[in-house]
Formats: structure tokens, sequence, C-alpha cells
């Protein structure tokens, strides 16, 4: 990587996963890494929020794990199988990523939803674009759509580098009739199925926490690796 890269350490703040305290390391934000620093970052557990990139960096605690799928060698499992057949009826498309007032209507509709009152459900369109945009990377905003009508009911953002995806944030459609279709476990296997017809090696989920509910989850894409001391380790070493 650039040796001219900088990074600097956050204040500690109150953990939005675990009863701790927590602190981030993050990139120069007036810096714009290149698509091979990024990815170099994304192999020593960074992510991406905005154009800031950061990754954990707490003295006291190390369970936010960076987690990666194994895309060539993954095979779903049986649940997962049924939601493929369950969603068969929705195709995909990559599209680049501006600002669509169609995305941003359903992203207000899910945040309203899932974080009513906690800051996020007020998003302007600005915010939107800050939070999931980025001017110097190569990102991509992954349509769902229903065969039938052509209606939008989930926006997967996902990164794109040279041996990877890295799965940003997902959004979808919270209406009863959508419920069963698991829409959020159908957008990863869908980018797991984007990067496979890439031949890419990875698709990069943020991180994993084994004691929190909310992201512990993405144990259930194997094999997967997870960061650990430096070192890309399977999954199974910690389950």
């Amino acid at each position: 990587m650039n040796n001219q890269l900088d990074f600097y350490l956050t204040a500690e703040q109150e953990c939005n996963y675990l009863d701790k305290q927590s602190q981030n390391v993050f990139l120069d934000p007036t810096v714009a890494p290149s698509i091979i620093e990024y990815q170099k970052l994304l192999e020593l557990g960074f992510r991406r929020s905005g154009s800031n990139v950061y990754r954990p960096h707490c003295s006291k605690c190390n369970s936010c794990l960076s987690i990666r799928v194994d895309v060539a060698n993954f095979s779903p499992r049986t649940s997962q199988k049924r939601c493929l057949k369950k969603n068969q009826d929705i195709y995909y498309q990559a599209t680049i990523s501006k600002f669509s007032q169609e995305h941003f209507d359903l992203y207000i509709k899910y945040l309203n939803s899932r974080h009513l009152g906690d800051g996020m459900d007020d998003s302007t369109e600005k915010d939107y674009m800050n939070f999931l945009g980025c001017s110097w990377g190569m990102t991509e905003f992954i349509e769902f759509r229903l065969k039938e009508d052509d209606k939008l009911v989930s926006v997967a953002v996902t990164d794109v580098v040279n041996n990877a995806l890295s799965s940003v944030y997902t959004f979808f459609d919270i209406e009863p009739e959508y419920h069963k279709r698991s829409l959020g476990v159908f957008c990863i296997l869908s980018q797991i199925e984007y990067a496979k017809s890439k031949n890419l090696d990875w698709v990069y989920l943020g991180y994993w926490i084994k004691e929190n509910q909310k992201m512990s989850y993405k144990n259930q894409y194997k094999p997967a690796q997870v960061l650990f001391d430096n070192q890309w380790l399977s999954l199974d070493n910690f389950m």
C-alpha cells in the first residue's frame, strides 16, 4: 500500500453491539484510496461507511471479527435453498451508485420499520448518499425486483474490488407479504452468486460478533473465514 496513508484513532464511546466501550481506527478521510489499497484494507479487516474506511480497535475487546465467505466453495444449506426457491420470481441487476428516488423511498420505509427512533429514521437524501455512496470506490446498488411487475423489493449496496465484493448495507420491503421471503438472506445468497459469476474469491460481510444476535447470523454462510490476530482463519474454529 501507499506509505503515505495515515490513520487515526477515535476516542472511546459506547459500543453499538456490546455493553462495552469501543474505539475505531480510521483512514485519513481527506485521502481517497485506490481500488488496490481498498482491497488491501478489506484484507486487513477494514470496511466502509460513506467515504470513511475504519475498523474496530478496542484495547480490551476483540469480539468484532471481519468475516468473508469463500465464494468458490460455498454451498447453500437446506434452509437457504428454500429461501432461493421462495424467491425464484425475483431477479437482480447491478446499477451505478447514484441517487434514486425509488431506492430512497424504500430505504426510508425500511428505516421506519427497523430503526424507528434511533436517529436514522429522519435521514435526508444527503444523509442517505453520505452513508451509502462513495466518491472514490467502485460501488454498485444491486436492485432486486419482482419479475411479474418489476417492483423494487430490495437494494444491496455493494463495493467491488479485484478479488471480492464487500457488502456495505442492505435494505428491503418490510410489508407483511414479504416476511416469509427472508429477503435479507436472499440478498446475501445473491451477492455470493454474483461474486461467483464474476470469478471473485470472497464476499465480505462486515463484522461477525458471536455474542450479539444481530451480528452472529453471518455464521450461516460457510465456508467462511474470520480475521483474528491478523490471520484469516476458518470460522469453524470460533463456533
